[in-house]
């Protein structure tokens, strides 16, 4: 058996999608007998039917059913060069691809761009809002320029810069009985609520679990979550209390929510990741430093690591 070129992947492909000769052949811009012949060719090769014909119309074996599926996956491939591509011709324009944890990303990182293209109105900027690992993953994969992250990234290829610590706050809904209870009085009173907490994939989960304990409380959520953003809309609800991060806790309706005064010390840390072996662009560095505007601006503390 033979390997199969690019051009008979290609016209398989088409094919596929099309379903007949003549669909394929206007989709490819060539003729129905050139597809034909590439398609007998292509099978005659491999030694086997790719398609059973039945009065004009193709239907694909089980054989080429299962090489579409490998087939397709080439052409994200493909759809990915070009878009890799596309970027490098734009970079005389100016490109830069941001990847944030989804709470910096609702609200702090979006401001931070708006800033940011006030003053750099010829830059294409593209945000995505990714959980910990795949922020992790898309800049190993040089698909984003920098990352903004809520949470530790520990990996040997990538450097974390702290940049600002941002509190974490338990919160209730606003004039809920708790607010008028002394902290030393909330731990017993707590455990007769529902607690909205986060599953134990979640990088939240890691941070709040031990912060509980650490205060003598119990951790036993009623309702899981895997973003601040969804625990403080249950809050406002009256569907519990939560712990949420102080940027979450401002960007939904803050006003609907009242913290109580327990886990006052708890920190987390807004960090810029990127490749460790590639320095930042200027490009990058410029929005980083709009960044740190934004939190000053903000009154988050600044990071002392």
């Amino acid at each position: 058996m033979q390997s199969l070129n690019l051009r008979q992947i290609e016209v398989f492909r088409a094919v596929m999608i099309t379903g007949s000769i003549n669909g394929a052949a206007q989709l490819l811009l060539v003729s129905q007998p050139a597809v034909s012949r590439m398609l007998s060719h292509t099978e005659a090769r491999i030694g086997f039917q790719l398609f059973e014909r039945v009065k004009g119309r193709l239907y694909p074996s089980p054989e080429a059913r299962r090489l579409f599926h490998d087939v397709e996956s080439v052409y994200r491939n493909i759809q990915r060069v070009n878009t890799t591509l596309q970027d490098l011709v734009q970079q005389r324009h100016g490109v830069l691809r941001i990847a944030s944890s989804p709470s910096l990303g609702h609200q702090m990182v979006p401001d931070t761009i708006a800033a940011f293209r006030r003053n750099n109105e010829h830059v294409r900027v593209s945000l995505e809002c990714l959980r910990h690992v795949l922020l992790r993953d898309r800049l190993l994969d040089q698909q984003a320029d920098l990352g903004i992250s809520l949470f530790p990234i520990d990996h040997p290829n990538l450097r974390a810069i702290p940049l600002s610590e941002v509190r974490m706050l338990m919160v209730c809904p606003r004039g809920h009985e708790l607010l008028d209870l002394p902290p030393e009085a909330l731990p017993d009173a707590l455990a007769a609520y529902p607690l909205i907490g986060y599953p134990a994939e979640t990088p939240f989960f890691s941070v709040i679990k031990p912060a509980f304990e650490r205060a003598g409380l119990e951790y036993r959520p009623s309702i899981e979550v895997d973003s601040p953003h969804h625990a403080c809309a249950l809050v406002k609800n009256g569907a519990g209390f939560s712990v949420v991060d102080e940027i979450s806790f401002r960007a939904s309706a803050a006003g609907l929510m009242g913290v109580l005064p327990i886990l006052t010390r708890e920190r987390l840390r807004v960090s810029l990741v990127h490749l460790r072996r590639e320095p930042l662009a200027q490009l990058a560095q410029s929005f980083v430093e709009q960044l740190k505007d934004t939190l000053i601006a903000s009154g988050f503390e600044h990071s002392h690591e």
